[in-house]
């Protein structure tokens, strides 16, 4: 035995006395003495200091043992019974399931009831398992402090790991602070694992792609669209020594975003339905919602705006059936944008007060009904301010100046905390052209300039050198 034992802090002399009291349990309850379960190869006296800690035994006297107590040679040194593994494990695969098919609720009820019960059994490996499913269950509810929590939980039982073993919870970690409105500190989650795997030398091609994946929606909000790219094209070639297809659906809905991006977005919905096919046939109802959505914006953006409305509409009621209140409502936000295109500025401005109103409820700001259900600095940012962005559009087109500047203000503050490069130029524009026709010019050119500023190099960010790339 080394002096370490599975990873998890215990010295040999811990593993040594928690074996002596397995033997000494085993052989109470099948009614054993000690001599009993020695003979022939042993002495009642070796039982007795094996029992007390005493003594390291040798694997021969292991198996020795296990034999003699009708339990297998790793349930003796280790507490893991097979069945207990195998059961957990399928009870994991159930609960997994459940969150593909269901409200992530349900699920997480699941998964609580599994990390209790490895928690009790000592299983680690299980434990963490099903604290990753918690964490996925929260981002799927908006909860996204949770989910960060139950991130970092499976990080520290994981930490003597190899790092692809840790890379679902460092790649949630950076989606949940994405969600939040923090793209820098995704970004560089995701670039720092990308950085150790690919230097170290662990090239892991389901742990690459999917960081690649996952860093291509930061990338993009940010303006980065230069490493968007290259990320897609990595995942790209990644993606054929990889069978999960699950992971190479969502590859296909990340690379999708630079298509469209480059304005090609043909390729874009031929990639969007390849990722629709596998999660039909996987009945991943969340991931096919995405694909949805992601869709709607591709029709959106070639000016097909039916198409574009059946669409999100399809998404919103799939992921309003599964309770996922935060991706729900920022569907909405796009929805809103396609209403007020086609002049149903009316049904869009009622679509996106709701969601403002409700985030103000769950800071406490109204009164409580709703809480958890809107759009708050915190919880959504950049959907939060493309909502204010649309209502101070629709201000605007009737005239109502005072509103629309107080819209566009709003969502200013929310998207700076962001480094949403594209929509913060966009929205100083807006801003300044208000001004303008307002006879501020003074005012009209500080909009401009700051747009300028985040104009004035495409495709950069504040992020720090590209991560290391593996050999593919």
């Amino acid at each position: 035995m080394s002096e370490r034992s599975a990873g998890d802090g215990r010295t040999a002399a811990d593993a040594t006395g928690e074996i002596g009291r397995r033997v000494l349990r085993l052989r109470t309850e099948r009614g054993f003495t000690q001599r009993q379960l020695a003979e022939p190869a042993y002495t009642a006296a070796y039982v007795s200091t094996l029992e007390a800690g005493r003594v390291r035994p040798s694997e021969a006297a292991l198996r020795h043992l296990a034999g003699r107590l009708g339990v297998t040679y790793e349930e003796l040194t280790t507490g893991r019974s097979p069945r207990d593994a195998t059961r957990l494990r399928a009870g994991l695969t159930d609960a997994r399931r459940a969150l593909a098919t269901g409200a992530a609720e349900d699920a997480a009820a699941l998964f609580l009831d599994l990390h209790t019960e490895a928690e009790r059994l000592g299983f680690a490996e299980e434990r963490a398992a099903a604290q990753l499913g918690l964490g996925d269950c929260a981002l799927e509810t908006g909860e996204l402090s949770t989910a960060r929590d139950h991130f970092e939980a499976v990080e520290r039982l994981l930490a003597e790991e190899p790092l692809p073993r840790r890379v679902p919870a460092i790649r949630g970690r950076a989606v949940a602070h994405l969600l939040a409105g923090e793209l820098r500190y995704s970004c560089y989650l995701l670039e720092s694992a990308l950085d150790e795997l690919n230097a170290s030398g662990l090239h892991d091609p389901g742990a690459l792609l999917l960081l690649y994946t996952a860093a291509i929606g930061p990338y993009m909000d940010m303006g980065a669209h230069g490493r968007a790219m290259r990320a897609a094209e990595l995942a790209l070639a990644l993606a054929p020594q990889v069978d999960d297809p699950g992971l190479v659906a969502r590859m296909h809905r990340g690379v999708a975003r630079t298509l469209i991006a480059e304005g090609r977005t043909a390729e874009a919905d031929a990639s969007l339905a390849k990722a629709q096919e596998l999660y039909e046939q996987l009945r991943i109802h969340t991931d096919l919602a995405h694909c949805h959505w992601m869709r709607g914006y591709v029709h959106a953006q070639d000016g097909n705006l039916e198409r574009a409305e059946r669409e999100l509409r399809t998404a919103r009621d799939m992921l309003a059936s599964k309770r996922a209140a935060l991706f729900t409502v920022q569907v909405e936000v796009e929805l809103a944008d396609v209403l007020r295109r086609r002049g149903r500025t009316a049904e869009a401005e009622a679509l996106l007060l709701p969601l403002l109103t409700r985030s103000a409820e769950a800071q406490g700001e109204a009164p409580a009904g709703t809480e958890g259900a809107g759009l708050t600095a915190e919880r959504g940012a950049v959907h939060a301010g493309g909502a204010h962005r649309l209502l101070g559009l629709i201000a605007d087109e009737r005239g109502d100046a005072d509103t629309a500047e107080e819209h566009y203000c709003a969502a200013l503050s929310l998207l700076e905390r962001t480094g949403a490069a594209g929509d913060l130029a966009d929205l100083c524009r807006l801003l300044g052209d208000l001004l303008r026709r307002e006879g501020r010019l003074e005012a009209a050119m500080d909009a401009y300039r700051t747009g300028l500023g985040h104009r004035a190099a495409p495709g950069t960010t504040t992020l720090g050198p590209a991560p290391a790339e593996p050999p593919v």
